[in-house]
Formats: structure tokens, sequence, C-alpha cells
């Protein structure tokens, strides 16, 4: 479902249903609900990735005792994880759920 509303979100012939206006009543002036714009998806991502990332630091070193393993730890999930975000960030915001 969420994969589909992603690749298609420009394919006509996909029909979306809206589950909070499942006729399809017109809720706004101009039809369109909003969308969330990449620069605030970039910066959402970032600051929870911040925040995400110095608790795996602090938990890498309770763990292994080791200062260097838990910035090797915390680096490598930093950028993968990051990624990860904005690309589910921006699968969310194709869908009409909730919205």
């Amino acid at each position: 479902m969420i994969i589909d509303a992603v690749l298609n979100r420009n394919n006509k012939d996909v029909k979306v249903i809206d589950i909070n206006n499942p006729k399809g009543e017109k809720v706004s002036e101009n039809g369109k609900q909003s969308e969330e714009k990449i620069k605030r998806s970039l910066a959402k991502t970032i600051s929870w990735r911040i925040i995400g990332t110095l608790d795996t630091l602090v938990l890498s070193w309770l763990i292994t005792g080791e200062a260097t393993m838990a910035f090797t730890i915390a680096s490598v999930e930093f950028a993968s994880k990051m990624i990860l975000y904005f690309f589910h960030e921006r699968a969310w915001n194709n869908i009409k759920w909730g919205k």
C-alpha cells in the first residue's frame, strides 16, 4: 500500500481513497491537501537523527566501555538511519491518512 502510493503518485489511473473522506467530498477550496516541503523533511530528518545518534553514542559507550567504539557505532548509525528516515518521511507525505 505505501509503496504503491509512492511509486504511483503521478499515475492518474491509480485511485487513492482518503479514509477520512471516503466519499471523496471536497474538503478545501482547491481540493488539494497540504504537502510537506522537502526542506522541512530534511530538517526534521537531521534534528531527529542528532537526537537518535546521541542516544546510540551513550548506550554504546555504556555497553562497550570504549569511547572509540561508541563513536564508530554512532557514526555509522548516523549516516544509515538518516537516509532511511528521509525516504520514510517522504513516503508518508504521499499518504493521505491522518492529514
